[in-house]
C-alpha cells in the first residue's frame, strides 16, 4: 500500500480532465496497436480510476485525517467462500464431493479501487466512464460479495456520465431521487448501500461522445466540491 500524495488540488483535476477527454480522440486516431473504440475506453476508463484517487484524497484531507492513515491497496481479489447453507441444499452425491474440496468452492471479487484507513477496508469505489443499469447489477453484486466479508464497507459508484435514467446525471441533484430502474435493482440488493456520483451533467447521448468537438461537457467546480464533500461523508467515522 502506497501513502497518499496529497498535492493534486481541484484546479489540477479539472485542468487534467479537460487536456485528457480533449486529446483522446486524437490518440485514439494515431493509435497503431489498438481499434478506435478501445482506445477510448481505456482512457476514459483510467481517467475515472485516477480521479477517484485525487477526489478521495482531497476528501481525507478536509475532513481532517492524517495522511499517513490513509491508503490505498493493489486492487487485488478477495476470496468469497461457497455458502454452507447452499451446499447442505445439493444432492447427497454433489454435496460430498463439494464438501471434500471445500477449500477450492470460491470466487474472487474485487471493485476497481480499494481504500483503506489504518488497513481496514474501508471504502470501494467501481469507477466507470457511464453506467447503465445492466451494468449496474454487476456492480450490485460484486459489491455483496465483498460486503459479505467486509460488512462495514462503504460502497460507491463513481461515473463521469450516467445512463441510469432518473436525475443521477444531475451531479447537484440534493436529494437524488434517483430511477425506476435502478432503485427496483438495488432494493434487492439493500445490504449493499450503494452510493452514485456522477460528475457530468446531463444523460450519456451514444451519439454525442464527449471526447468529439462539438460534445464535450465541462467538469464544473461545483461538481466535483459536492464528489469531494460526499467521498468526506463517508470517510469522516474513520478520521
Amino acid at each position: 500500500m502506497t501513502a497518499p500524495d496529497f498535492q493534486v488540488s481541484r484546479q489540477d483535476l479539472i485542468r487534467s480532465y479537460n487536456l485528457l477527454v480533449g486529446g483522446i480522440e486524437e490518440e485514439a486516431l494515431d493509435s497503431e496497436e489498438r481499434s478506435y473504440g478501445g482506445v477510448i475506453r481505456a482512457a476514459k476508463g483510467k481517467l475515472v480510476e485516477e480521479m477517484s484517487l485525487h477526489i478521495i484524497r482531497l476528501a481525507w484531507r478536509e475532513c481532517g485525517g492524517e495522511s499517513g492513515r490513509l491508503s490505498f491497496g493493489d486492487v487485488k481479489t478477495y476470496r468469497v467462500p461457497v455458502q454452507s447453507v447452499y451446499v447442505d441444499g445439493l444432492p447427497e452425491e454433489v454435496k460430498a464431493y463439494v464438501n471434500a474440496r471445500k477449500n477450492q468452492y470460491f470466487y474472487r471479487a474485487k471493485v476497481d479501487r480499494h481504500v483503506f484507513v489504518d488497513g481496514v477496508f474501508a471504502i470501494g469505489v467501481e469507477c466507470k466512464s457511464y453506467t447503465e443499469n445492466a451494468m449496474l447489477k454487476r456492480i450490485l453484486v460484486d459489491f455483496r460479495l465483498l460486503k459479505s466479508l467486509h460488512p462495514g464497507l462503504v460502497c460507491c459508484l463513481l461515473q463521469l456520465e450516467s445512463m441510469l435514467g432518473g436525475d443521477y446525471s444531475d451531479p447537484m441533484a440534493v436529494p437524488q431521487i434517483g430511477s425506476p430502474g435502478s432503485h427496483t435493482l438495488m432494493s434487492y440488493f439493500p445490504e449493499v448501500g450503494l452510493n452514485i456520483i456522477t460528475l457530468l451533467e446531463g444523460e450519456r447521448n451514444i451519439k454525442q461522445p464527449i471526447h468529439q468537438a462539438g460534445y464535450f461537457k465541462e467538469l464544473t467546480s461545483e461538481s466535483l466540491d459536492l464528489a469531494i464533500e460526499r467521498f468526506s461523508n463517508f470517510l469522516m467515522p474513520f478520521v
